[in-house]
């Protein structure tokens, strides 16, 4: 099972994943971050940029993999992962830009970025630390529902849910890409560590699917219940509809009182 954490607010989840990326990066100078974007992990990366100036870590070593691109999008687009990644991510952290890696969207033979992609993953030693958000069709990466528990980077499309979702990101619905390269299910479980957030009522359904359903293709973000060490953050209103929530605020209270956690 994977570890549960059920907070008040964004500010306390991004602390908390924050403090367990800092853990990783004391131990290991030259750590390979998994980064996702989109709202959800912006209090994650507020909190680990204050973290990073307020200890004065060096992370010029620090090395990072984007969980995915958009198909056709260039680079220099203010909507790219590329150009997200560097204003949300590596500029506010003060990551090295030449370390941190989105897959190739855009250009010639981009049929074979998710190969490139996962040689690059894999020459780096592999994700350390990988933060994920979950969709409300419960994908992770743009894994739609439906995606191989086994796939690695390739190009997907996308779901209409998806597209909808990410609209408000576009001048309109139509201008949302309808491909996208993204990791694959087996390249995030590869992943060292896993640490998964989800905010709001809106992702109640697929967090509740994603922990107490079956491990299914149909619900992508059930492969947390695979890994040896996943972390989920919480709101209350993304874990409304959980079935063991009062045991998770029990067990998190638990390791609290011991002085663990």
């Amino acid at each position: 099972m994977a570890e549960v954490i059920i907070v008040r607010d964004q500010e306390e989840a991004g602390s908390i994943a924050a403090s367990l990326v800092v853990e990783q990066l004391q131990r290991k100078p030259d750590t390979v971050l998994g980064l996702a974007t989109g709202s959800t992990p912006l209090s994650t990366y507020a909190a680990l940029a204050a973290t990073i100036r307020d200890m004065g870590l060096d992370v010029s070593q620090v090395r990072g993999f984007a969980l995915d691109e958009y198909l056709g999008v260039p680079p220099e687009h203010p909507q790219s992962y590329r150009s997200v990644i560097t204003s949300e991510v590596v500029v506010p952290l003060g990551l090295t830009p030449s370390l941190i890696h989105t897959p190739r969207g855009f250009g010639t033979g981009v049929q074979a970025s998710g190969d490139e992609y996962e040689s690059a993953i894999l020459a780096a030693g592999g994700i350390d630390i990988q933060i994920l958000g979950i969709g409300t069709n419960g994908h992770v990466g743009f894994n739609e529902p439906g995606s191989s528990l086994a796939s690695t980077t390739r190009i997907k499309a996308l779901a209409a849910q998806t597209r909808a979702d990410n609209a408000r990101f576009f001048g309109s619905p139509g201008d949302v890409p309808t491909h996208c390269v993204t990791q694959g299910l087996g390249t995030i479980q590869r992943a060292r560590q896993l640490v998964l957030l989800a905010f709001g009522p809106a992702k109640a359904s697929a967090v509740a699917a994603a922990l107490d359903g079956p491990v299914s293709a149909s619900v992508p973000g059930s492969i947390v219940q695979l890994h040896p060490r996943a972390t989920v953050i919480v709101d209350e209103e993304a874990a409304a509809l959980l079935q063991h929530a009062d045991y998770h605020r029990m067990a998190r209270a638990g390791v609290a009182g011991l002085g663990l956690g």
